[in-house]
């Protein structure tokens, strides 16, 4: 078995064991090598071993047994592949984000004055394009765009539920910057900007539609790969 890349340990780590039981190195019914031979084969931590196993355990793909140890139970398991898994996750979380977004931007467009209009194209050009700029600031410099949306929607309850979420708007505006999905660009996030100012809600919430579209289509078509 090789050594693992530091991203995503666990993850990577229950993927090479399930890779090795898929391979047949250890057949249904048969009891996985102990945590301290599985940490080092694997160069991980005995913890990310542990929690490894757990993942597959949940999956029902290994079992667990109390002071005997750890055996394998199924070659499929009982749920999706960790990355199929995550993918769905992901969508999901870009529906709840898509839910936020439409309404706060129907209301936006219903509530919006000229000064809304103004601090939205501001912080859409301190925004600007990805173009392989540093990570962190950029999401966080996108984050405040949409953020002005949802105030610029006048509902408090949206605010409030938007700054909940944070950390899952956060993860998807950083998913979009990985290479399996497309980033909205510029054009997108203008477009938005522009129905908004027409004060027309329908066309704000097709602006927003069309927006995460192809974010949508790019996960719908991961799953099904």
């Amino acid at each position: 078995m090789r050594a693992l890349n530091r991203p995503s340990l666990a993850e990577n780590a229950a993927e090479a064991i399930r890779g090795e039981i898929l391979a047949r190195r250890w057949g249904i019914g048969e009891k996985l090598p102990n945590e301290a031979a599985l940490s080092s084969a694997l160069a991980v931590s005995r913890g990310t071993v542990r929690e490894a196993v757990r993942v597959l355990a949940s999956q029902g793909i290994l079992e667990t047994r109390q002071g005997s140890g750890t055996y394998v139970l199924s070659t499929t398991g009982t749920s999706l592949s960790l990355a199929t898994a995550k993918r769905a996750g992901l969508r999901e979380q870009f529906e709840a984000r898509l839910a936020l977004d439409v309404e706060a931007a129907r209301l936006a467009a219903l509530r919006c004055a000229p000064v809304d209009v103004a601090r939205l194209r501001a912080l859409l050009a301190e925004r600007g394009d990805y173009a392989g700029r540093e990570k962190t600031a950029f999401v966080a410099r996108d984050f405040a765009f949409h953020r002005a949306v949802i105030d610029t929607s006048r509902n408090s309850v949206l605010m409030g539920l938007y700054d909940f979420s944070s950390r899952l708007i956060a993860e998807t505006i950083a998913a979009t910057l990985e290479d399996d999905l497309p980033e909205p660009d510029m054009a997108a996030h203008r477009a938005i900007v522009d129905a908004i100012e027409t004060g027309d809600p329908d066309r704000a919430d097709a602006a927003v539609r069309r927006f995460m579209a192809p974010v949508l289509a790019a996960l719908d078509k991961a799953l099904l790969s």
